[in-house]
């Protein structure tokens, strides 16, 4: 087991109706101009909008709004939140969406007080040293944003699309208001992405290095099984409040960092994932689906026990002990056969890929064959990553 600080200042909120407390909590919190970040037209057309804006006027609260962010959201829009912050000196940030509304408003958040170029923080020349306090109202769990660390944004430089994260605990929000009665419209396939989204954030920290750590072994594998179970339910009848409770809740704690605090995490597939959302704007979750398994396919050998295990206490999977890396196998293949389930990908020609561009995905992801690598649990060169993006090119499902 590694050693480790754990802290998550985020409030929750969970429940029926606790929507309808914004107004309320954020005067509590004794904030007084707020901007509202929001994405699609659905925030207005659901009603969710109007109710925030009218709670927010009962409490004597001021508030601007910034609408628009897309999926894979751009620094475009942090641009106009920074400007429109500044210009109305704004205190406080509210997130009305899914990650990506989330991930916006971190980083407006971070960009209102700093002198510079907000993105540096994503390209790591600079790290963030304040930031404005955030709080969210989640409609869509998938990317647990609403009380991680992290936020991720995408920028054109010098005619090519960069995707980055930054990682800070100053992107943690105040606070997350988690009502499961808000995802009841999300539609089949995006409720699919986020729930693909989730566990590859478990699966991130569980494929690791780190000897010791059966508690958090035990809390990913629990996680995961409580997802599978519950991820047709709601696919299938989208207003079954404890199938879409318990997939909201396990999307934060998939990625406020409970399961990975005592080791050493990968990310590569996440990194991998991300050059294929910038350049093709596919969903991140649909993405993950497609390279997920073709990393796992390409890194399993590497300690098969963990795989075998994996397949066994996630997915049921007899133990071959004479040969394990049988088992292993089987567990990715049962990955791949849920994953196909809820309807979700497995290749490039499903999300409209082109197998010619990956060198350019490869010059996106910024990897060499000396220096520059990915991932913990193995360390991928650019021939690595080269194969596993030529896995996924190449995959043809098969139950």
């Amino acid at each position: 087991m590694e050693n480790f600080e754990f802290v998550v200042p985020t409030k929750y909120i969970f429940g029926q109706g606790t929507s309808s407390k914004c107004g309320e909590i954020v005067k509590g919190y004794g904030y007084k101009n707020v901007l509202v970040v929001y994405g699609s037209e659905h925030a207005k057309k659901s009603g969710l909008l109007d109710r925030i804006e009218e709670q927010l006027k009962t409490n004597s609260i001021d508030y601007s709004l910034l609408g628009g962010v897309l999926p894979n959201p751009r620094a475009d829009l942090v641009y106009k939140g920074i400007e429109i912050g500044r210009e109305k000196k704004i205190d406080f940030i509210l997130a009305v969406g899914g990650g990506s509304v989330i991930d916006t408003a971190k980083a407006i958040a971070l960009g209102i007080p700093d002198d510079g170029d907000f993105f540096d923080f994503f390209t790591k020349k600079r790290k963030p040293h304040t930031a404005l306090k955030v709080g969210c109202v989640l409609t869509i769990p998938a990317a647990g944003s609403e009380s991680s660390l992290s936020t991720v944004i995408e920028k054109e430089i010098d005619g090519r699309v960069v995707k980055n994260g930054c990682g800070s605990p100053l992107n943690r929000p105040l606070f997350a208001v988690l009502a499961p009665e808000l995802t009841y419209s999300v539609s089949k396939y995006q409720t699919a992405c986020g729930i693909t989204d989730m566990i590859a954030h478990i699966l991130e920290r569980y494929f690791t290095n780190s000897k010791g750590v059966t508690v958090t072994d035990y809390m990913c594998e629990g996680l995961l099984k409580s997802i599978i179970e519950n991820a047709p339910i709601a696919i299938n009848d989208p207003k079954n409040y404890d199938a879409r409770s318990n997939i909201m809740w396990a999307g934060s704690l998939a990625h406020n960092n409970i399961c990975g605090v005592d080791r050493v995490q990968d990310w590569a597939s996440h990194h991998i994932e991300h050059q294929l959302s910038a350049l093709y704007d596919v969903a991140h979750g649909a993405g993950l689906a497609v390279i997920f398994p073709a990393w796992m396919d390409y890194v399993y050998k590497h300690d098969v026990m963990r795989f075998a295990q994996f397949a066994v206490r996630v997915f049921g999977i007899s133990m071959d002990f004479d040969d394990p890396s049988s088992t292993a196998r089987d567990g990715i293949k049962a990955f791949r056969k849920f994953l196909h389930s809820i309807g979700m990908p497995l290749s490039f020609e499903e999300i409209g890929a082109k197998e010619e561009d990956i060198p350019h995905l490869l010059n996106m992801l910024g990897v060499d064959d000396v220096n520059r690598t990915e991932g913990q649990f193995v360390l991928l060169y650019r021939k690595d990553c080269e194969a596993i993006y030529y896995r996924a090119a190449h995959y043809k499902y098969s139950d």
